[in-house]
């Protein structure tokens, strides 16, 4: 039999930096977890991705026990990381603030392929090309 769930969370940590300082802290107290624990196996899962954004989806069990599991990164994260960008541009129909080839898409296509609604590589390319337009970013496809 299943234990009950008491709640399933959503948050995205910094790969490797959880610690119990906000806003991790004050999300997971009010669920009696220990918190620590938590940062704990979520640090040591993601070390060797070095800080990049990482979503995670925390089920939270009536006896106070849990399980997560890690999604691939946002896109825009991977674009910028690519891109070495602080941030998209504010009006990405005039100001562009770089390029991807198509090499870099299909890179990036790999990583985000598991949390994609499709299992074409070509339209992958599509749907990574598309967020990276909306960022102000252009692309080579």
């Amino acid at each position: 039999m299943a234990k009950p769930i008491k709640a399933q969370l959503k948050i995205t940590i910094p790969a490797g930096r959880a610690s119990m300082a906000p806003p991790i802290g004050p999300t997971l107290a009010p669920y009696g977890i220990n918190g620590q624990e938590f940062c704990n196996q979520f640090n040591e899962k993601t070390q060797e991705d070095n800080g990049i954004l990482t979503p995670v989806i925390l089920t939270i069990y009536d006896d106070r026990s849990f399980e997560f599991e890690l999604k691939t990164p946002p896109t825009s994260e991977l674009i910028r990381r690519k891109l070495n960008i602080k941030k998209g541009s504010g009006t990405p129909n005039i100001k562009k603030v770089g390029k991807l080839t198509k090499d870099q898409i299909l890179e990036i296509v790999e990583i985000k392929m598991p949390d994609l609604n499709t299992t074409d590589p070509e339209q992958a390319a599509k749907i990574i090309a598309g967020t990276a337009r909306q960022m102000g970013v252009e692309t080579k496809l």
